[in-house]
């Protein structure tokens, strides 16, 4: 609600076009039309137009040139047309000067809204003859405090009033320690009104959305504890807020009587930023296993961001930002190889890290190419950065989504076998046991256990156990179809829930994987199995637990019995008093 209060009073702000007393200064004389090349615009029935084809420009490398000067009749022949040239004009330390006159041929007085729509340019100065003969001055930009605009907006906007039948020139003098783009627009009062109401509306949700996924980051590192919520909690929040002075919310917002605070914050939240995306997508893709060589060379630009993060408040701003600028791109070029490499390993977070950043670095280029000056300024280029950002932040959250089922896939999975392990079991056994109960369906469970396992350790070695280890459960896994569940109990025991299976069909299944041990482990390990089989047709069993103490008794019958085999549960045994696990003979 406080941001449609704010654009509302901003609109209405420009449509009444009441300057700031306090950005403006009035010199006494008469207006400083001189002839031009170009044609002036005429304000007439337009209700936009992008000022590119009626506008000169003059550049001064000393910076030191004073508006008397640049507007005296003799100085006039040195402005020069853009001719279809781009206004872009990368790092420059030199001072721009802007000659553009305006008409209204109409016979009725008419109120215009220049606007410069690119949000930080240190020093913007403008001259122009008000509606009552005087020449004003309007001294503003971002390194001056927010109330000397003479509109409440992101953007820097200058109302002009021509009278009727009349022409007017307007100067205006930009200079940056940052790249130099020159957009001018003018707009009818209306226009700029619904212009600034959709782009509140716009940078609202933008920032909305901002808001929300580091709520929901927070949330998810507050509960799974796993680091890389918290190191893209660091990347989201550094890189919001330096989107937010890079579009001008922030000067008008957050510190609007602070400008060099928000200056400096440039720099130092874009290191932060690159400095948590760095560390976020080597922990996210776990390079330093997939490549270590890639991840050290991460690791030292991860660096580079950090000595750029501490050093840019003490440095001059056109000094840092170039250097800043080419460590952002090749980070980001970086990343994208990571990426490559983690998908060629068939990662499912890699996917979607893929996609985002791919989409992050083909913005980056574009806003980099218009910096330096290689592509035009336009609405495009200038919100490159942002618009690849939104679409950056949805996908990541689906590769954070993913990487948090990767993390409940491995918690849930045995790292020898690649099995389902123990708790899996625990869980899924309850749920499998609730629901045959409710449904009044069959269950049975196949409790395994490789025979004298603990003398092929002895005899072979724990490599060559582990080697065994794998090699039953890859039977077990051929062996075992969907819906059934094959998971390793622990050491050299093995359990199988078979759900809608009955007691000799699941006795079936215990036999057929006892041949496929004996027979696929025989040349290369020579192994043995004892299986034990319980269902829920053998007994009124109270719970899962109880199913899992029968089917285990009957295991500890087959090992009495001469191991090798398979015994199923029968109710007219006697109930076991404990899980017979814990006889040592077995």
């Amino acid at each position: 609600m406080r941001l449609c209060v704010v654009v509302l009073v901003a609109g209405f702000a420009l449509l009444s076009m009441v300057a700031n007393a306090a950005g403006l200064s009035v010199i006494s004389g008469q207006d400083v039309a001189v002839p031009t090349s170009v044609p002036p615009a005429n304000i007439v029935g337009v209700d936009r137009l992008k000022l590119d084809d009626h506008f000169e420009l003059f550049e001064d490398p000393s910076a030191q040139l004073t508006f008397e000067q640049v507007s005296s009749e003799a100085f006039a022949s040195n402005f020069r047309p853009l001719n279809g040239e781009s206004s872009n004009f990368g790092f420059s330390n030199s001072a721009w000067w802007v000659r553009l006159s305006l008409v209204n041929p109409d016979d009725h007085p008419r109120k215009v809204v220049v606007r410069q729509d690119y949000p930080l340019i240190d020093w913007l100065d403008a001259w122009y003859t008000g509606k009552d003969g005087q020449l004003r001055h309007i001294e503003t930009g971002d390194n001056r405090a927010f109330h000397t605009r003479p509109v409440d907006h992101r953007l820097f906007l200058l109302p002009v009033e021509l009278p009727a039948n009349s022409e007017r020139t307007l100067y205006i003098r930009l200079q940056s320690q940052g790249a130099m783009n020159i957009g001018l627009f003018v707009h009818d009062p209306v226009d700029i009104m619904n212009m600034a109401l959709r782009e509140y509306l716009s940078l609202g949700i933008y920032y909305g959305g901002f808001i929300v996924l580091l709520l929901y980051n927070l949330f998810m590192y507050l509960t799974v504890r796993e680091r890389a919520f918290a190191y893209y909690l660091v990347y989201l929040a550094s890189y919001g807020l330096y989107m937010s002075i890079h579009n001008g919310i922030s000067f008008q917002f957050l510190a609007p009587d602070v400008p060099l605070l928000l200056n400096k914050g440039l720099l130092v939240l874009l290191g932060v930023s690159l400095f948590g995306g760095t560390l976020f997508s080597r922990t996210i893709l776990n390079t330093s296993e997939i490549t270590p060589k890639g991840d050290a060379i991460a690791y030292f630009l991860q660096i580079g961001a950090l000595v750029a993060t501490v050093v840019s408040p003490f440095v001059n701003y056109h000094l840092m930002i170039i250097p800043l600028s080419v460590l952002t791109v090749a980070i980001c070029v970086h990343m994208l190889v990571l990426g490559v490499l983690a998908l060629a390993r068939g990662t499912g977070t890699a996917r979607y890290y893929m996609i985002a950043f791919s989409a992050l670095l083909f913005s980056v280029y574009l806003y980099m190419a218009k910096t330096f000056g290689l592509l035009p300024h336009n609405f495009f280029t200038q919100n490159a950065f942002q618009i690849g950002s939104l679409i950056e932040m949805v996908l990541l959250s689906l590769a954070v989504a993913s990487r948090l089922n990767e993390l409940k896939t491995e918690s849930f999975t045995d790292a020898l076998t690649q099995l389902y392990n123990r708790r899996y079991f625990n869980d899924q056994m309850t749920i499998e046991f609730t629901r045959a109960a409710q449904n009044s369906q069959d269950l049975s469970l196949v409790v395994i256990d490789i025979d004298r396992f603990k003398h092929f350790n002895d005899s072979h070695g724990h490599a060559r156990g582990d080697s065994a280890l794998k090699a039953v459960a890859g039977i077990l896994k051929s062996t075992v179809r969907k819906p059934n569940t094959v998971c390793r109990y622990g050491g050299e025991e093995f359990v199988v829930i078979l759900p809608e299976t009955s007691t000799a069909d699941s006795i079936a299944v215990a036999e057929r994987i006892r041949c496929a041990i004996e027979k696929e482990t025989g040349p290369s390990f020579a192994l043995t199995a004892s299986l034990g089989v319980a269902s829920l047709q053998d007994g009124q069993f109270e719970s899962a637990e109880a199913l899992f103490v029968a089917a285990d008794h009957a295991l500890y019958h087959a090992k009495a019995s001469g191991r090798n085999r398979v015994i199923g549960y029968h109710q007219e045994q006697a109930r076991p008093m404990a899980d017979q696990r814990m006889v040592g003979t077995v």
